[in-house]
């Protein structure tokens, strides 16, 4: 992996960070229930129809200082920091950074420090994390995992990003509250839950609402949408005039 310098940050404990490389993981690598020191995140989402989901990931690494409570004095010591800065970060959201999704490659010194009044011990560590930027115009595939009256929910990995029922098809859209699903009046295509999508972020917001990150999407684009939607469109252009 290479390790260029683009700038240090600071995690919200002071942490010193340097970028070491961008790069994109397979789907099944991202999400805080899935820690990726055990996936190939040097990997690029694909699929039979050739490079899609251009959504980037950044692998930083980190000079911190990790407490190590009592409770955790039985485990191994680099054991016992990758759950304390799992726990402490993964999930959380960085204003530069983005979203860190996993931490990994944890190395602890032995010798630790310890503080009037306070049973743990503070080592001097380094680690590397994982963390999701998404940006505007990138193209992004995944599951409809909730729809409303108003828009659907797209899962992108650890985020989801909404599109509106504007935003679905070049057409009007109807929403049929008992399937939960979207018609194209013209067309009568449909979009529901459990659906296979690619959508292009439009809009990304670090702090929405409970501060949790806020992605806005568009289908109404050329090859967007549900792969048999654009599938057809492909085809149709390549017949003879």
């Amino acid at each position: 992996m290479p390790s260029f310098f683009k700038g240090f940050y600071s995690l919200p404990s002071g942490a010193s960070v340097a970028a070491c490389g961008i790069v994109a993981p397979p789907p099944l690598c991202g999400g805080a229930s899935s820690p990726l020191p055990y996936c190939d995140i040097r990997g690029r989402l694909g699929s039979d129809e050739g490079l899609v989901g251009d959504i980037l990931y950044v692998v930083y690494r980190v000079r911190d200082v990790v407490r190590i409570p009592p409770s955790l004095f039985g485990m191994p010591l680099e054991e016992a920091a990758l759950k304390v800065l799992t726990d402490k970060y993964v999930g959380s959201v960085h204003p530069e950074m983005g979203i860190i999704v996993a931490v990994f490659n944890v190395k602890v010194s032995e010798e630790g420090r310890l503080l009037p009044g306070d049973g743990a011990t503070y080592h001097d560590s380094e680690y590397e994390v994982l963390a999701l930027n998404p940006q505007v115009k990138e193209v992004v595939e995944g599951i409809v995992v909730d729809a409303q009256s108003y828009g659907a929910w797209v899962n992108i990995g650890p985020i989801e990003g909404f599109v509106h029922i504007s935003q679905m098809m070049d057409e009007h859209v109807r929403f049929d509250p008992q399937r939960r699903a979207f018609i194209g009046e013209r067309t009568r295509r449909v979009l529901e839950v459990g659906d296979v999508v690619r959508a292009r972020i439009v809009s990304v917001s670090m702090t929405g609402l409970g501060g949790k990150p806020r992605i806005q999407m568009t289908m109404r684009q050329p090859y967007l949408g549900k792969p048999e939607w654009w599938r057809k469109t492909a085809e149709k252009a390549a017949r003879p005039a």
